[in-house]
């Protein structure tokens, strides 16, 4: 990848003199949706798929930007004057969010770049193309210019740009998961004060599946806003009776003993998915340390029902997949993963059942949307690096 890289880089720019090569990875969740906001706790791992840059310091103050993964668009030409998200300016509001996030913080970047960017996440696929950029724009910066700022920095600085510059209010997940990545573990990360550990996925004699349902998602248009705002709703009528400073602070006792303090039904469901979600998270966990990887299947499922019924970020696409890998002898357990809306599903598949699953998905799927999804077996990976 990095001689591609630089290849990209001569073919664009011209020469591949003072060129660095540096990567950011996606990420898939394996349980605990939609309560990173809520603060709840998650469970996500860094993939070996990601986001790559081919990077080139200028003595200016231009910006010159560039996607191999969007050729007809060309070189993307700004500068470290006009830090402002335009519509026309599309993807780079990203990269271009993460650097005027960098200013905020009163790190100011003293030169333009000319950079190339290319993904082999796909994107709108709900495995967080977009934090992988951000996180690796912040790594870009960090590297190129000696600024003090750790992983975990580049995981919030990410999060503030795309809360404050690009309009969607997303939590801290995804950019975690890509910035404190670890082979071979995930990251159970307690939102609400960023404590985490790497628990190991050691999944004997099975694999993560990852299937892409082809319905791209766009949070920032979607209603993933009103998710977070009608969660807000629900806690601010919980705190009328209960005392307590997210969601995710409640059991699913305490939920089911205050509820109809929430008066709005629509608010209600999405506290109730808030809350059980961050307790079949901690669940989760717990069952996989034990190597109980059957209940940490049925908690997965629970989590789609749940995503599909109360919190309603599911989509029919999605439902189909998830509903269908249930019947299938083999699979541990099945559900989406990410934002919604489209995207991904995440699979916990047993090795001899992989075959099997990827047909039946595919036939089902072809009969009842008419298209052939996409299927990763992914392996976990490192948070983001210099190559």
């Amino acid at each position: 990848m990095k001689q591609f890289m630089l290849d990209e880089f001569k073919k664009v720019f011209g020469g591949k003199d003072g060129v660095k090569v540096y990567f950011a990875p996606g990420r898939v969740n394996l349980i605990g949706e939609h309560t990173d906001y809520n603060g709840g706790h998650v469970f996500p791992c860094a993939l070996t798929i990601g986001t790559y840059a081919a990077v080139r310091v200028r003595n200016d103050r231009e910006l010159n930007l560039y996607s191999s993964n969007f050729e007809s668009m060309g070189i993307i030409k700004t500068s470290l004057d006009d830090l402002k998200p335009y519509p026309e300016a599309d993807w780079t509001n990203y990269p271009k969010g993460v650097m005027w996030a960098f200013e905020e913080r009163g790190m100011k970047l003293p030169s333009g770049m000319d950079i190339v960017f290319y993904g082999d996440i796909p994107a709108g696929s709900g495995l967080s193309s977009s934090a992988s950029i951000e996180v690796l724009t912040g790594f870009i910066l960090r590297e190129s210019f000696g600024f003090k700022a750790e992983n975990k920095d580049l995981a919030l600085i990410g999060q503030f740009s795309e809360n404050n510059f690009n309009g969607c209010n997303c939590g801290i997940m995804d950019q975690f998961a890509s910035a404190m990545g670890k082979k071979d573990n995930a990251i159970f990360l307690d939102t609400a004060t960023l404590n985490f550990e790497y628990a190991p996925i050691k999944l004997e004699g099975a694999k993560i599946v990852v299937t892409n349902s082809l319905v791209k998602h766009s949070l920032v248009t979607s209603a993933y806003n009103d998710r977070r705002n009608e969660s807000a709703g629900a806690l601010k009528a919980l705190q009328t009776v209960i005392d307590c400073k997210t969601l995710g602070d409640l059991t699913e006792e305490e939920f089911e003993a205050h509820k109809d303090a929430i008066t709005d039904e629509i608010q209600r469901k999405r506290g109730k998915h808030a809350v059980y979600e961050n307790q079949r998270t901690i669940k989760a966990v717990a069952a996989l340390k034990a190597k109980d990887l059957e209940t940490f299947g049925k908690l997965m499922n629970a989590s789609h029902v749940s995503l599909r019924d109360d919190y309603e970020t599911s989509c029919e696409e999605c439902d189909i997949l998830a509903e269908t890998a249930w019947t299938i002898p083999g699979v541990i357990g099945s559900r989406i993963t990410g934002g919604g809306f489209g995207g991904c599903t995440v699979s916990i598949v047993k090795d001899e059942a992989v075959e099997t699953f990827k047909e039946t998905l595919s036939k089902v799927y072809l009969e009842k949307v008419g298209k052939t999804p996409e299927f990763y077996v992914v392996e976990i990976g490192d948070g983001p690096r210099a190559l």
